[in-house]
């Protein structure tokens, strides 16, 4: 027998015993009140055995709670939305008033101290409850919120009829797996899947997006950071391209739930090509995004990247200190990484012992010890920086530092004889030592271990083939923030689109770049405790050209457009 039941039978003896009701009554209203889901006391109310009031009063006496007549109460507006509607249904209470932080609540069975904890929680209120029947109370409820869901639900069954209530079942999920490993090894999927992955490294994409809608699959390249729509293969093919490239990829095709990780490794005549693979559930499918990693597309030499020349010669000078560390930050997809790997391609020396720890390694380079990060194991940067100290190595890459611990370890590395290049997602160079000693690092040991900060955008690059001039109009650079009176000495230019580019007028990108060296000036500053503001001051004092206006100077020299710069820049104010 369950506690509410044993609960319920007792107060109807009690009920007997008080002589309220006879046995025969009780017998009825117990059997009543089982069948409906409903309290002995609401049942022998309802069936006329009892009046409520005598009901109330003796359970008032056996609780030793005072009881309340809704009848004589009106409740404020404000005072009922502490408690929501549907909590005041299900748990059956209703709050009366509020003084300080006491509650004064309606309840039916002030013993219930699961609903008294749960409006505790839900108004942060001391409950002080009173005694109310539940015949009464019910009504009171309807009264102020209205009639309960499940009322309203079989209200309207009722209205409309059950014939015309229809639930429509998702027809393509139930796909039977031998089915769908027939369709996936069928010609037409495999040649779709191969050609799709082909015709995305030819057009130099570095991201392909398989993304399952209602009534459509739509399939994108991000080519120069922009997505372009290629194709919409027929929906029937939706279950079998995601199961194609989840076992291209060596994923399990039968977990829909969850998102996966995996890798493809493609070959070209001979050409290799990486496509690391990730899928999301979405609600009418997996989406499946693709990084393509490929080898033969990446420059690294650092001269053509694009720096300006004090810039070029601060960044060289930085890699190629015995010591200390460099910082290179942006967004996701601003190309930190490739810059981090061109500076090691720079110094990666037979008498050099390299090592990284990155997540995930991107690319490998012969002659670099590197090192997957795999959080699930314990394997974290940190644990990677620590292992990396006993291994005698000269230059330490981090793949990003993420937290103190890492951090920590990385800036004790730097003062202790090691060169450590490592990325952190910061907007530009001054707010990276900001969030270094947010993070909990001491201002003394940033100051001191920092050689060289770079942040860093990509922007597109004009299409060569069909450059042409441009004008912008004054309301376009005000708005900007452009300056009117160096706007007006330029010669600006734009892509018209043409075949080579696609129709869009960028054709590659190049990089943007914020390059701060630290100087004695800056380490007195940030040993000072000096804010972000105060720090670009004495930056753009030394010589350093801000993200904007590295941008500009690419927009004098007509590698790129204002839009763009525009679009990757801000003005600090």
């Amino acid at each position: 027998m369950s506690a509410k039941v044993a609960q319920e039978v007792r107060l109807g003896d009690l009920f007997v015993r008080e002589g309220l009701v006879k046995e025969q009554q009780l017998q009825e209203a117990l059997a009543e009140a089982r069948s409906n889901g409903s309290r002995i006391g609401y049942s022998l109310v309802k069936l006329g055995y009892v009046a409520e009031e005598e009901l109330t009063r003796m359970l008032a006496k056996q609780y030793r709670v005072p009881a309340v007549d809704l009848d004589k109460v009106t409740v404020d507006d404000k005072i009922l939305r502490l408690i929501p509607p549907p909590v005041c249904n299900k748990r059956l209470v209703l709050p009366l008033r509020r003084v300080g932080r006491m509650l004064t609540v309606a309840m039916t069975d002030p013993t219930d101290f699961g609903a008294i904890d749960d409006l505790k929680f839900i108004t942060k209120l001391d409950i002080e409850p009173v005694i109310v029947g539940e015949f009464t109370l019910r009504k009171h409820l309807e009264n102020y919120f209205g009639k309960p869901e499940e009322e309203q639900m079989s209200n309207l069954l009722e209205e409309f009829g059950e014939e015309e209530v229809e639930v429509l079942e998702e027809q393509d999920e139930d796909i039977s797996m031998s089915l769908l490993q027939a369709e996936v090894d069928s010609a037409p999927v495999v040649k779709f899947i191969n050609g799709l992955l082909t015709d995305a490294v030819l057009k130099g994409a570095s991201d392909i997006h398989i993304e399952p809608f209602e009534k459509e699959v739509r399939i994108r390249y991000r080519i120069d950071g922009a997505l372009q729509e290629v194709m919409k293969p027929p929906m029937k093919m939706k279950a079998a391209i995601t199961s194609r490239v989840k076992i291209l990829a060596d994923l399990n095709i039968a977990e829909r739930r969850i998102p996966q990780d995996g890798r493809i490794k493609l070959k070209m005549k001979s050409r290799v090509v990486d496509f690391r693979v990730s899928t999301l559930p979405v609600i009418f499918g997996e989406k499946i995004v693709m990084r393509i990693l490929d080898k033969s597309n990446l420059t690294f030499d650092l001269m053509k990247f694009g720096f300006e020349p004090k810039a070029e010669r601060d960044f060289m000078w930085a890699i190629k200190q015995p010591y200390g560390m460099v910082l290179v930050t942006g967004p996701t997809g601003s190309g930190k990484t490739t810059t981090l790997y061109s500076a090691l391609s720079q110094i990666n020396t037979i008498d050099t012992n390299i090592m990284t720890a990155e997540d995930p390694v991107e690319y490998n380079i012969h002659g670099i010890n590197q090192v997957l990060v795999r959080t699930e194991i314990g394997m974290t940067f940190a644990a990677a920086l620590r292992a990396f100290l006993r291994q005698d190595p000269n230059i330490i890459m981090v793949g990003e530092i993420r937290d103190l611990e890492t951090g920590s370890i990385a800036i004790k590395a730097a003062l202790t004889g090691h060169l450590v290049m490592s990325t952190l997602h910061t907007n530009d160079t001054p707010s990276t030592i900001t969030r270094m000693i947010d993070m909990g690092l001491e201002p003394f040991n940033v100051a001191s271990a920092l050689n060289l900060l770079s942040a860093q955008r990509l922007a597109r690059r004009i299409c060569t083939h069909c450059k042409v001039e441009t004008k912008y109009d004054e309301d376009f650079l005000k708005s900007a923030k452009v300056p009117l009176d160096w706007a007006a000495k330029q010669t600006f230019y734009k892509g018209e689109g043409c075949e080579v580019c696609g129709g869009s007028g960028y054709k590659g990108r190049c990089g943007l770049y914020e390059v701060m060296v630290m100087s004695a000036a800056l380490r007195k500053a940030v040993m000072k405790g000096m804010g972000t503001d105060e720090l670009r001051e004495i930056a753009l004092s030394e010589g350093m050209l801000t993200l904007r206006q590295d941008g500009l100077k690419k927009v004098e020299r007509g590698v790129t457009t204002l839009d763009e710069v525009v679009k990757e820049t801000t003005v600090a104010e």
